[in-house]
């Protein structure tokens, strides 16, 4: 099965990958900006997430192996290939494995390694959500403000309602598996992999998933690797200071 993608403009193939319980449409603005500027934007949807396959097969190495087949069907060659957070996971390990066909690499606000699951109260939040008494975004929202004070988190989540039908809501990701896998999200990079092209790391300013000590195992995972930091951004910087994430992707390009 291919994952399902937005495609805009022409040029040179430009693809993101969005982060956990996200979902394509998180990119599209910045996807446009850069379809403008010349590149072929591919937003995908991963699997378990958007308009994408469920599957009870979820991990880096299914996941790396889903973009390699959709390169692969969209003829797609020495890609630019940015991720975030989860999908800066999924990005390495494509990276790592299929070197010859990343042209450069952009990782936002993760690192390569292990981090401890923590997602458990957004996925318990969801799992709350009980469509066949919510009948309306309203309801789904109002049950979701009792477990998330973040507006922000809360309305990324919101995202992912739609209408099965005229009268029956629900999520476009795949909670079972999703939390069932949670584990799997946070593993490392695998030892010993590396990636010799050009690289960029962007990290939050007040994220901290990058810390300044992981830059020696970047380093040795990615030897070209430059990190750069956006100022006024959390985990969310492609959203929250978009301008200067869109100046740092440009001048690294």
């Amino acid at each position: 099965m291919i994952l399902h993608s937005q495609i805009l403009g022409k040029g040179k193939p430009f693809v993101i990958l969005h982060g956990f319980l996200g979902m394509s449409d998180n990119w599209k603005t910045l996807g446009i900006r850069w379809s403008e500027a010349g590149y072929e934007v591919h937003l995908l949807d991963q699997r378990n997430h958007g308009r994408s396959f469920h599957s009870d097969e979820f991990s880096y190495k299914v996941m790396a192996e889903d973009l390699k087949k959709y390169c692969e069907e969209h003829d797609l060659k020495e890609i630019i290939l940015l991720g975030h957070s989860m999908g800066g996971k999924v990005a390495m390990q494509f990276a790592v494995t299929y070197p010859e066909m990343v042209s450069k690499l952009i990782i936002t606000d993760i690192g390569p390694k292990a981090y401890p699951p923590h997602h458990q109260d957004i996925l318990k939040a969801l799992s709350q959500l009980d469509f066949s008494k919510i009948k309306s975004r309203g309801e789904a929202e109002d049950i979701l403000s009792e477990y998330i004070k973040d507006e922000g988190t809360k309305l990324f989540l919101l995202k992912n309602l739609y209408r099965i039908s005229k009268n029956e809501l629900g999520l476009r990701i795949n909670l079972p598996v999703l939390s069932e896998k949670i584990e799997e999200v946070g593993v490392s990079l695998p030892g010993n992999t590396v990636f010799k092209g050009d690289t960029l790391f962007l990290g939050g300013e007040k994220s901290g998933y990058i810390e300044p000590i992981d830059e020696l195992l970047i380093k040795k995972h990615f030897p070209k690797a430059k990190i750069k930091t956006i100022s006024n951004a959390g985990h969310w910087l492609h959203a929250e200071n978009p301008d200067e994430f869109y100046d740092n992707v440009m001048n690294f390009l």
